[in-house]
């Protein structure tokens, strides 16, 4: 396990609907770094990496109201060691606390606060890790219920490249964070208590990408195999770079394409027609998933297909609006010929 924890601390945060009283409550002391706790940070950090929605940004160059301090002041006085690791983390704590209270929102769970390098990278996250109920039998086969936090849930989180806020801050990306959930607010709070603002786009980003390879195997006049093949080097880098918590390199993924002669064919079909797309940029994985496959649902109906079965086991006539699969799976055939059976007997 390539994983360093430096500091690690735990705060408790509840607040009920349309209640503007916020508890919070501090852990005892500083908290050991033990082999679970190594466990718990490495799923943290990977289930983070795999959230396909994050938006990245930076901190305001305005103070934050009503602060003496700004987070990044405080995080800056814990790097540059002139403060410790839980004076920082309650101070964190408090801001959170102060934002949500403006906010008629529900929410409770365990702020997790820590500073830790994996793979190569150091990090800082910062994240509200929800509650779940669940069931167990103890020894006297009696069911009983309790609580446990379920990071696999965790929607409102924050992580800041160390290296890349020392290194590159003008580029503005070096604080990324989950987008909200559709239809709420939920992450406003928790950018105003980072004193954050989104900068680069991944979901722009990433529809350009889709395009200019889209672009790139028309102007090649690839088949129809190749063009596929294309794709799904697409999809296999963007996944891999997700996995890692990595950006998408043009470079490297010139490099991948297989219709490459010298690794940088794509790489200058995109300088050469001015797409709007960066040299190395975070990317929105549901966006590049859309390149290999389609899928829709509503009104009860859900469909989804590869895109390599469009035009032939797959047809759309615009005209009429309708969708024909001329090769019903297996499985669903089964299922559709089970219930012609029955309304027949119903009958």
């Amino acid at each position: 396990m390539s994983l360093i924890i430096h500091n690690i601390d735990l705060h408790y945060l509840s607040k009920a609907e349309n209640d503007p009283t916020v508890t919070l409550k501090a852990s005892a002391g500083p908290i050991e770094v033990t082999p679970k706790m190594e466990g718990f940070v490495e799923s943290l950090h990977n289930i983070y990496n795999s959230k396909a929605s994050k938006a990245f940004g930076g901190f305001k160059t305005e103070p934050m109201d009503g602060f003496e301090k700004p987070f990044d002041h405080l995080l800056e006085d814990y790097l540059q060691n002139e403060a410790d690791f839980i004076p920082f983390s309650n101070q964190a704590s408090m801001r959170l606390k102060t934002e949500l209270e403006k906010y008629e929102l529900a929410e409770t769970g365990y702020l997790v606060t820590c500073h830790y390098e994996m793979l190569g990278g150091k990090y800082l996250i910062v994240a509200l890790l929800p509650i779940t109920e669940h069931y167990f039998v103890d020894g006297e086969l009696n069911i009983s219920a309790d609580q446990h936090i379920d990071t696999s849930k965790v929607q409102l989180a924050a992580r800041i490249d160390l290296f890349a806020y020392r290194d590159n801050k003008e580029a503005g990306r070096y604080i990324s964070f989950i987008k909200g959930r559709a239809g709420r607010k939920v992450s406003d709070f928790f950018l105003d208590f980072l004193n954050c603002e989104e900068g680069v786009n991944p979901k722009q980003q990433s529809e350009v990408l889709v395009q200019a390879v889209e672009d790139f195997v028309s102007v090649n006049q690839l088949n129809a195999d190749e063009k596929q093949t294309t794709r799904k080097e697409l999809l296999s880098y963007c996944k891999e770079q997700q996995q890692t918590g990595k950006e998408v390199d043009l470079k490297e993924l010139s490099q991948a394409i297989p219709h490459e002669e010298n690794g940088e064919e794509f790489f200058n079909f995109c300088k050469a027609n001015d797409y709007e797309i960066e040299e190395s940029f975070p990317h929105d994985q549901t966006v590049i998933n859309k390149v290999t496959k389609y899928s829709g649902y509503g009104a009860g109906i859900s469909v989804s297909f590869e895109r390599s079965h469009f035009g032939t086991d797959v047809t759309y006539n615009p005209v009429k609006g309708s969708l024909t699969i001329h090769k019903v799976p297996p499985n669903l055939k089964d299922q559709l010929m089970k219930l012609l059976a029955s309304e027949e007997t119903e009958d």
